[in-house]
């Protein structure tokens, strides 16, 4: 059974288990180390969501941020991330769930997130769950 919790706090499976998951989500990024996870877990509107079968050790990740603009209260997930021996048992669905839940009760009328077009089952996971193409442009500057 897989289920999903948040991180409340900064230990070595929580460092060890990003140090694994993030090296399969980019390759250009690093895992974060002890600060950087703390400063997640501190920062306000942020939801780390970790996966686990069978009380297991962590089998994925989702990070979600909730905050208000004017126009409301939105939300959004980012680097969901399943360690490979795990993909296709249900984790990222899991974890989108648990994140759908937590957006709902802080009052957030969407959820956004990005998806690259070669993550064809993670595209395929997103519509499943009634998520839709936004008609918009995603625009980025390297800082």
């Amino acid at each position: 059974m897989i289920t999903v919790a948040e991180a409340t706090s900064v230990d070595d499976e929580l460092v060890d288990a990003f140090a694994r998951l993030v090296p399969q989500l980019s390759g250009s990024s690093p895992p974060p180390g002890p600060a950087q996870l703390a400063q997640m877990l501190d920062a306000p509107g942020t939801h780390l969501l970790l996966a686990r079968e069978d009380d297991g050790p962590i089998i994925g990740a989702l990070t979600l941020v909730v905050f208000r603009i004017p126009t409301g209260v939105r939300a959004w997930i980012e680097d969901v991330v399943v360690d490979e021996p795990a993909r296709g048992r249900g984790v990222g669905e899991a974890l989108t769930c648990r994140a759908l839940e937590i957006s709902t009760e802080a009052g957030a009328r969407t959820v956004d997130l990005t998806s690259r077009p070669t993550r064809a089952a993670a595209n395929r996971l997103y519509q499943r769950l009634g998520f839709e193409p936004r008609e918009t442009n995603v625009w980025r500057r390297t800082i």
